[in-house]
């Protein structure tokens, strides 16, 4: 089943059920948003595709739009923690991204008013969707709702103020999150799927979700060690090598830009570029 979090037109937000192809949706009956719905059964969805809305006419909202923790993991590809000439760690390097940061589908990232160094980063993010609390890593796929694509966008000068990397990748509007949650049954390894990003049609990353350093289940089963994660809490799971910042020259996105992160079965993001001053407030 795919899932997404829209913005229709004379309904606000909209928690709703999406096609096989992703080109038309049914809202689901009920309220409450996908993070609050995901602690319950989902709904089965018998849908003639054929007349339902086009999703074209609407906007997406981020997958989860303000989930209670958004975990993200740093350096968890070996090959972007050399590219970095970062230090081999013991344990995931772990920074957290706030709802503000965040956008759906679609829309445009912000290149900030005080900084030119926009820097992509394709990443699995996992969304939760039961209490996880001391979980075992035999057992912590269970604790999963779904897959979804997301672009770790980096301000990199911000980034490199400290030694804590939270002030980079929380920049208003940096976070692409969508398009929709692909459940476990359509994503049955996430350690075997291809993932890459395509800046203007040329590919930037490429690599595979087999190559991470600490994969899904050590990454749920440490998180749950250190508060519980509830049903709409996400962890972001690190990017591969190829990003701007290690290029020579460097290459960072620039309005007029279209950035796709695209994940095997889990989807394609994808988002132009605009300066602050032009984004939607």
């Amino acid at each position: 089943m795919r899932l997404a979090t829209l913005l229709v037109p004379g309904r606000g937000e909209t928690v709703a059920a999406v096609s096989p192809d992703g080109a038309r949706y049914l809202p689901l009956d009920g309220t409450g948003s996908l993070a609050e719905r995901l602690a319950a059964p989902l709904p089965r969805v018998d849908a003639d595709w054929e007349t339902a809305p086009r999703i074209s006419d609407v906007r997406f909202l981020p997958i989860i739009p303000r989930p209670g923790s958004l975990w993200c993991v740093g350096l968890n590809y070996e090959d972007h923690r050399l590219e970095t000439g970062r230090a081999k760690a013991d344990y995931p390097t772990l920074f957290t991204r706030f709802p503000a940061s965040l956008i759906g589908h679609g829309e445009a990232l912000a290149r900030p008013s005080v900084s030119h160094q926009l820097d992509y980063e394709a990443e699995l993010a996992v969304v939760i969707g039961r209490t996880a609390r001391h979980v075992a890593e035999e057992s912590a796929l269970d604790y999963v709702a779904g897959y979804a694509c997301f672009n770790d966008a980096s301000v990199r000068d911000y980034q490199g103020h400290s030694s804590q990397f939270g002030p980079g990748k929380n920049f208003w509007r940096t976070g692409g999150f969508g398009p929709f949650l692909v459940t476990p049954d359509e994503v049955p390894d996430p350690q075997d799927l291809p993932i890459g990003t395509r800046l203007n049609g040329e590919v930037v990353q490429a690599s595979h979700t087999s190559q991470m350093t600490y994969p899904v289940r050590e990454l749920i089963a440490y998180l749950s060690r250190i508060h519980p994660l509830h049903p709409g809490d996400v962890i972001a799971t690190g990017t591969p090598s190829g990003v701007g910042v290690a290029r020579d020259p460097q290459l960072f996105m620039k309005p007029g830009d279209v950035v796709e992160v695209e994940i095997g079965s889990v989807g394609l993001l994808r988002n132009g570029v605009v300066d602050e001053a032009q984004a939607d407030q």
